[in-house]
């Protein structure tokens, strides 16, 4: 087993990742690039990077700041209780982005239960109901599984923190604020930054909860691109050449991530010795 090593990893990567990037990669330069010229001379192709980059900040910080604070309440409950909490959060992702979508339609759409209420309460039935198909309303939809996400990967960075430099500053007679923003922030920003982009990048590439929830309604990158070749389309070429664009955004947000976790976990050792 041992002689193995990370061969397996390896062959999986290389099948499911490098074979379909490298069949790509002539498709989207054929005819001399002839397709990034077509989808860059597109106003629709600008508005939905637009969308897109909009839909992964909003959904992204939404679920990191929600996360986070659950993250650290769980590292606060006692061993009995955190394990059920953790199971109920656990239930979010079990689901299918369609079983997500097609539950808030019921409950926020047109003639969803939430909706209803709201109509009786005086609320405007049809500004509501449209709400949800919007870019706020989708990210709303993706942050209900993406906030257990973030908080069950950022857990372990608040159970196993060590909260002795936080006494010892507030000893020393510092705030609790000023305790929390010395000692706490430069050890746990590096994880909630890193978790963060990749929940951004996660939300730009995905595209089956907001097939589901808003059709065609939407102009985002994912869905622009399944136009492409569905529906009668056959743009194979501008496929291709849109799904490197989107895969180099999502490459270059987690690129962010890293580079500046790394670059602060190297300061806070650097400060620790």
């Amino acid at each position: 087993m041992k002689r193995l090593g990370a061969w397996p990893a390896w062959i999986f990567l290389a099948l499911f990742f490098l074979a379909p990037l490298v069949a790509l990669i002539p498709e989207a330069f054929d005819g001399q690039g002839a397709a990034f010229g077509r989808i860059f001379a597109d106003g629709l192709f600008w508005g939905a990077v637009r969308n897109t980059i909009l839909l992964g900040l909003l959904a992204g910080t939404l679920s990191t700041l929600v996360g986070t604070l659950i993250a650290i309440e769980l590292a606060r409950q006692p061993e009995h209780r955190r394990q059920w909490l953790m199971t109920l959060l656990g239930l979010p992702l079990a689901f299918s982005g369609l079983v997500i979508a097609y539950g808030f339609i019921l409950a926020f759409g047109r003639a969803g239960f939430v909706t209803q209420l709201l109509g009786l309460l005086g609320a405007d039935s049809a500004r509501v109901g449209s709400w949800i198909y919007s870019v706020w309303g989708l990210g709303l939809a993706y942050a209900y599984y993406l906030i257990p996400r973030v908080a069950l990967s950022l857990y372990p960075v608040f159970a196993n923190f060590d909260q002795r430099p936080l006494w010892a500053a507030r000893t020393l007679g510092a705030t609790r604020w000023q305790a929390f923003r010395d000692t706490v922030v430069p050890e746990i920003a590096p994880s909630v930054f890193s978790c963060a982009c990749l929940i951004v990048a996660l939300t730009m590439g995905t595209y089956g909860t907001a097939l589901a929830l808003v059709g065609t309604q939407l102009n985002i990158l994912p869905l622009m691109l399944l136009t492409k070749i569905s529906d009668g389309g056959s743009d194979f070429a501008g496929a291709a050449a849109m799904s490197l664009i989107l895969m180099l955004i999502c490459v270059i947000v987690m690129g962010i991530g890293d580079v500046i976790a790394s670059r602060s976990q190297k300061q806070v050792a650097g400060i620790g010795h």
